[in-house]
């Protein structure tokens, strides 16, 4: 399968390691990824804080950039991103757009997916080859959870993974405290939150905390960070493309 790959803010800024390791796994299963040079910002963080006329252009190149017939699907280290994209676009499409805006934007979100998604539900599959020997809790984030509803796909994948010790987060579903914006105006709300989740990630000993959002594992990192609980935060596509023959990622400098 030719997948189009979409690096997102974050993944292009922060955390490019996430996307490499989207797209060697995904080479490693046997298909054709390629990145369109011309990608951008998706516009969620415009839309969700109320500026939806601006995000008019994004949306557009994005339609424009992925809606190349020879990409077959388009995939993201992000539920977040993935979200908007399926949602979202279509909300700015009819208020701001025209027909060929709408006619693009609903061809590439019917082809669009957060990387659990593609692999379980259109892959077909959940032992990818992973081996990663050590304890692991999986947070759900709330997009994927609320707006995508992925339901237990990357606990499936989780599962298939040779020589973890995947433990069950207490309170899995309760949002972590980021949302984007939120963190920065509502700071007080969002901290108290975060303390809740840090509590109950390191309640499992586990050693690492994965999800399928940069974002979240940010937010969540930060907070391990801040109580020195000796927990580490690592995105679910850097697990899955974790192999006996590459070297530990728990031994590099930055997850």
């Amino acid at each position: 399968m030719r997948i189009g790959l979409f690096a997102t803010c974050l993944g292009d800024t922060l955390f490019p390691d996430a996307v490499q390791a989207t797209a060697i796994l995904l080479t490693r299963l046997g298909h054709d990824v390629v990145f369109p040079p011309g990608q951008t910002c998706c516009g969620q963080m415009h839309i969700n804080t109320g500026y939806q006329r601006e995000p008019v252009p994004l949306v557009r190149n994005f339609a424009y950039g992925f809606g190349d017939a020879s990409i077959e699907a388009v995939v993201m280290p992000s539920g977040s991103c993935a979200g908007s994209v399926r949602h979202q676009h279509r909300i700015v499409a009819d208020r701001y757009g025209d027909a060929e805006l709408r006619a693009g934007v609903d061809a590439v979100a019917a082809k669009t997916y957060e990387l659990s998604e593609l692999l379980v539900d259109v892959l077909r599959v959940t032992r990818v080859g992973a081996y990663f020997p050590h304890r692991v809790t999986y947070h759900p984030t709330c997009h994927s959870l609320r707006m995508l509803r992925v339901g237990d796909k990357p606990l499936q994948l989780l599962r298939a993974v040779e020589g973890i010790d995947l433990v069950e987060l207490p309170g899995a579903d309760s949002c972590c405290g980021f949302g984007g914006t939120f963190a920065l105006k509502n700071a007080e709300t969002s901290t108290a939150m975060l303390s809740d989740k840090t509590d109950s990630i390191t309640a499992t000993g586990a050693e690492v905390c994965t999800a399928g959002d940069s974002s979240c594992l940010m937010h969540i990192g930060g907070g391990l960070s801040r109580i020195r609980s000796g927990t580490r935060t690592l995105h679910l596509a850097r697990i899955l493309a974790a192999t006996r023959t590459t070297p530990d990622v728990l031994t590099e400098a930055s997850v």
